[in-house]
């Protein structure tokens, strides 16, 4: 990095930090703090709900998710949308209607306490384990790549984070979110820019298209109704919907984000902002990784993307077969630019030559080959090295193809988005934490400030819980994926809970509470069996599918268990 790239990635971050504290400061009581008064307007509302989930790993794994397989992920998020319907309709006027500072506050209110401690424990589990990696996943890439110390850059972003949260609360992680989201989406348009014009001058962005297609990285439908495959239409519509069901409306960062609304309508206003631009933002991240791809077959690239790995190979008594293979890639890297080139030229005439199509498929897989004898190399030379490079992908373009000034700007892309995510989800953390656990426990009268200071505590607690988690946090998966795999273990049966609740007024609160429990414990032996065990991702079920799972085997077990109870009560009245 150049002295520039430190000047403009240092005066960023600073200046999203000051300007937090500066706009924030002077918060008086809880509902300040933690509902930021009920001020957010509905643009500021939809924007802190996009820039908390689009977290640094979206930014650096998604388009590395794209480069090696293709715009299908864009799937994922096909249930969003209607998601945003059923939750404008449904979630947020009864939250409103009750005044809840967090989601959970509603199950005592429909059930009993213990549903509601069940809920936000379960949150509090897997969002702070969620929080970590928003810390975890930017450190640990650009710590391999920039050779910073990965401990130091988590302490780094935890504390930043953690200033201006604990200075103003809901209100500081909107006010900063603005800022982010200009610097996120400003440094992705600039990155795409530059990708297209660093192509060849014969291959137009359409060319670019049909080559990435030539590559199957254009298949952005698959209607397969193979639950094995991650990603499909079926699995966005229905695991996909199920999750963001749950995500946006009983996940605290989120739900924290709208609660904060002016109004019902605001928040309403905000959610379906969200839902119009959320599905083109992530197309857009996708096509970039494409684009990237594109880029490469005219570059000569490693054969593995992840420096650590580089080094762990050239030490071990594989470097003489790996150096073999990075020779073999060279001459099929040169050749598939050729071919590549050409076939771009046969396109300006309006001629897709089929042949040079078929060479650059058998390219692209002897590549692929080649690539998958690397991995295997660097996993006989340190089995605990994680061979998945795609999180190291957008990254090494940044490092290597960008001009100065523009390194600092997208790396300032990168650590804003971590930011943005971490700290809705320390807020989040701690706002649940006091509410619905130690004010809902709390002895005797305490004020509205005690609380509030109560709630900075909390928010400095999870801070650093979220940063020792980042230092002791073990990179494996793809990182997007991931941080998904941890929400869709947890999210179908706290999603089910709040299904219950809505719609089954029948179900009463022992019956949803040990549904629950018996639904989550089933979830974690389906995932163990048939995710976990098969980490070349072949899994026997998608990952999305738990969402759905969990949701529907939560609704289903406490009508069992409520159908059962009143058996029981009806047996017993008659013997009377």
């Amino acid at each position: 990095m150049q002295q520039i790239d430190w000047i403009i990635l240092t005066l960023t971050l600073l200046f999203i930090v000051i300007y937090g504290v500066w706009k924030t400061k002077g918060s008086q009581n809880v509902n300040d703090y933690i509902l930021g008064n009920n001020e957010t307007p509905w643009y500021t509302v939809g924007i802190s709900v996009m820039a908390t989930q689009a977290s640094a790993i979206t930014f650096l794994s998604t388009p590395g998710q794209a480069f090696n397989d293709g715009m299908g992920f864009v799937q994922f998020y096909f249930g969003l949308p209607l998601a945003m319907v059923i939750i404008c309709y449904t979630f947020i006027p009864i939250y409103h209607k009750l005044k809840v500072f967090t989601a959970y506050e509603f199950l005592e209110q429909r059930f009993d306490l213990k549903t509601r401690s069940l809920a936000a424990i379960l949150f509090l589990v897997q969002r702070g384990l969620g929080t970590g990696l928003t810390i975890y996943a930017p450190s640990i890439i650009l710590s391999s790549i920039l050779g910073w110390n990965l401990t130091k850059m988590n302490i780094i972003i935890g504390t930043l984070v953690i200033i201006y949260t604990f200075s103003g609360g809901t209100k500081a992680v909107n006010v900063t979110q603005k800022q982010q989201m200009f610097v996120i989406m400003s440094g992705m348009f600039i990155a795409f820019y530059l990708i297209l014009k660093g192509l060849p001058k014969e291959v137009t962005f359409s060319n670019a298209m049909k080559i990435a297609g030539a590559n199957d990285k254009m298949n952005i439908l698959d209607f397969s109704i193979n639950p094995q495959n991650r990603y499909t239409f079926w699995s966005g519509i229905t695991g996909g919907l199920f999750l963001m069901l749950s995500y946006f409306g009983t996940d605290q960062s989120q739900v924290g984000r709208y609660l904060s609304g002016k109004s019902i309508r605001e928040s309403q206003m905000g959610l379906l902002f969200n839902g119009l631009l959320k599905v083109p933002m992530q197309f857009f991240i996708l096509l970039t990784g494409v684009m990237v791809f594109v880029f490469f077959q005219f570059e000569t690239v490693p054969i593995n993307f992840n420096p650590n790995s580089k080094a762990i190979i050239e030490n071990s008594k594989y470097a003489d077969e790996y150096k073999e293979l990075e020779k073999k890639l060279v001459a099929i890297s040169a050749e598939k630019k050729e071919v590549t080139l050409a076939y771009a030229m046969q396109l300006n005439i309006d001629r897709e030559n089929q042949v040079l199509k078929t060479r650059i498929v058998a390219l692209s897989e002897k590549e692929k080959n080649i690539r998958d004898q690397a991995k295997t190399l660097i996993g006989k030379a340190d089995k605990k090295d994680k061979t998945n490079d795609a999180d190291y992908v957008f990254i090494h373009f940044i490092m290597h193809y960008l001009p100065k000034g523009l390194v600092g700007l997208l790396l300032a892309v990168i650590l804003s988005a971590a930011m943005s995510s971490t700290a809705s989800g320390i807020s989040a953390l701690a706002s649940t934490t006091v509410i619905d656990i130690y004010k809902r426990n709390a002895k005797g009268e305490k004020s509205e400030k005690h609380f509030m200071n109560a709630t900075q505590y909390f928010t400095v607690m999870w801070g650093v819980i979220a940063i020792l988690f980042a230092c002791v946090g073990t990179l494996f998966e793809n990182l997007i994926q991931l941080v998904n795999i941890v929400g869709s273990i947890f999210y179908g049966t706290v999603l089910g809970i709040f299904l219950v609740g809505f719609y089954f007024k029948y179900i009463k609160a022992t019956p949803i509470f040990w549904g629950a429990i018996v639904s989550q414990t089933t979830i974690f032996f389906i995932y163990y069996f048939a995710i976990h065990i098969y980490p070349s991702g072949e899994e026997k079920l998608g990952y999305l599918w738990l969402n759905f799972i969990g949701a529907v085997l939560t609704i289903v077990l406490s009508s069992l268990i409520q159908l059962f109870s009143n058996r029981v009560e009806s047996v017993n009245e008659n013997s009377n």
